[in-house]
């Protein structure tokens, strides 16, 4: 694992209209780690995402740290490029109308379909058609995105989120809208790319989503990171149970979790 941490939060406060939903953040996240980011339904879970992605602000304060891949500052669009977000929401009406391979090339330009402005590299086209492979989307390729499965689109939407970034993908809920296949057919890609290097920070409420590559958690609460640790410590049925305010029952089979 690189020595140089791809994130650093310290003391990160963050308001969203007149409340503050994020409280005094401090994470630190390095190349390569696999991390799951678990709590309730308003917790600050995707509040935080945007904060890593820049697209909300900390509040102005002395000790106040944001260093993304080392630098401080960065431009929104060049920053969407280098970090592979696949948020939980399904495509928009452009993308719905774009090809496959297209949706995965828009990833270069942070865009939502090939507007005829933006200039397509060969070198692109190859890197694009290598993701596709890579996400087991070769037969998606000439096929609309709004002609796909939600399993299928989740699966191009990965791929547009790793061709241009660094090997960094932040999953925000990425089983919603899917059923029991493409649930499994997501943990299997998830796996695939966990193996190969690629930095993992998954945001879910659902146990199953944590593949077993996953060996980091963190728990939040009211806007604070209320854990930080290795999964054997923090997913047990009674740290859940404080988390979710409820009894929990957890049952593991072949690495992967269940609540009950």
């Amino acid at each position: 694992m690189e020595s140089s941490p791809f994130l650093e939060l310290c003391h990160v406060n963050v308001a969203r209209g007149d409340s503050t939903v994020l409280h005094d953040i401090n994470l630190t996240v390095h190349p390569g780690e696999h991390i799951a980011i678990l709590g309730p339904n308003g917790c600050g879970k995707s509040t935080l995402i945007k904060t890593m992605t820049c697209e909300c602000y900390p509040l102005v304060m002395p000790e106040t740290k944001v260093r993304i891949f080392g630098r401080e500052r960065w431009d929104l669009t060049e920053l969407k490029k280098r970090l592979g977000v696949v948020s939980a929401e399904l495509p928009g009406k452009p993308t719905l109308q774009t090809t496959g391979r297209d949706a995965v090339l828009t990833g270069f330009f942070s865009s939502s379909t090939l507007w005829p402005n933006l200039k397509v590299t060969s070198e692109m086209e190859d890197r694009a058609d290598e993701v596709l492979r890579l996400v087991d989307a070769v037969g998606l390729v000439d096929k609309p995105v709004g002609a796909m499965s939600a399993g299928q689109q989740r699966r191009v939407m990965i791929g547009r989120a790793l061709v241009a970034s660094s090997g960094t993908l932040l999953l925000d809920e990425p089983s919603n809208a899917l059923d029991l296949a493409a649930q499994k057919d997501l943990q299997e890609l998830m796996r695939k790319l966990a193996a190969q290097g690629t930095t993992i920070l998954l945001i879910t409420h659902h146990l199953p989503d944590i593949i077993p590559e996953i060996d980091r958690i963190l728990m939040m609460k009211e806007g604070r990171i209320v854990g930080d640790g290795a999964k054997s410590d923090l997913l047990t049925g009674a740290k859940l149970g404080q988390l979710f305010g409820m009894d929990v029952t957890l049952m593991e089979r072949d690495g992967y979790f269940y609540a009950s």
